[in-house]
């Protein structure tokens, strides 16, 4: 029989160990998104979490369960709008659909807080690499990557998959270009405005130019 007093016995052991999690989670992302996975050291996490690293190994299985743990939060937050929308951007007329992709991917620059750790983060990895990030890309990007190919066919429905996946990595780079340098870039001498408008105008542009490189002959 469901007892009241049990459920409630339960909740107040499980709740500080999820407040421990959520305390080790948070801190390593700060950590992680200031130096990149190498230079944080479990030592640093411990500190600022205020844990002892029993609990790191208890929850994430060491240093690479965690890193993978925020790789995976951070990944799923720049691309699950777009994924749940997957249907509803493919009844869309393809300009609509590939402008509407643009602008989302451009999102990040709008960002505060959890956003713009997650860029610093997929900073990191572009300067080096690691091994928990490539394995991650491996087994998550899958789907993503088939949303923008299937997009990418509704303008070249006779290219091949190897044409395809390049157009798909091209256009996406159009964006992160500028995503992955925004802070530089809001700055002299450039000094790009990161407000609603200037972001959909940029949208705007990058789709323009991008379906009438898609439109050209060869």
């Amino acid at each position: 029989m469901w007892n009241s007093n049990d459920s409630l016995k339960n909740q107040a052991m499980t709740r500080p160990s999820e407040i421990t999690r959520d305390r080790i989670l948070s801190a390593a992302e700060r950590l992680f998104a200031e130096r990149g996975y190498e230079a944080t050291s479990i030592r640093a996490i411990v500190g600022k979490a205020r844990v002892n690293q029993a609990a790191i190994n208890y929850h994430f299985a060491g240093k690479d369960g965690l890193y993978r743990e925020i790789l995976s939060t951070a990944f799923r937050a720049l691309t699950e709008h777009q994924l749940t929308r997957a249907q509803e951007t493919k009844a869309m007329p393809r300009e609509q659909a590939l402008e509407e992709f643009v602008r989302h991917q451009l999102r990040p620059l709008l960002a505060r807080d959890d956003l713009s750790r997650y860029i610093r983060l997929f900073n990191w990895e572009t300067v080096r690499p690691s091994a928990v990030f490539r394995k991650l890309m491996t087994e998550e990007a899958v789907p993503f990557i088939g949303l923008a190919v299937d997009l990418m066919r509704r303008f070249m429905p006779k290219a091949d998959q190897p044409t395809l996946m390049l157009a798909s990595i091209w256009l996406i780079g159009q964006c992160n270009v500028f995503v992955r340098n925004r802070e530089q870039l809001a700055g002299p001498p450039i000094s790009l405005s990161l407000d609603d408008a200037s972001v959909e105008r940029l949208a705007g542009l990058i789709s323009r130019w991008a379906i009438a490189g898609l439109a050209a002959p060869g």
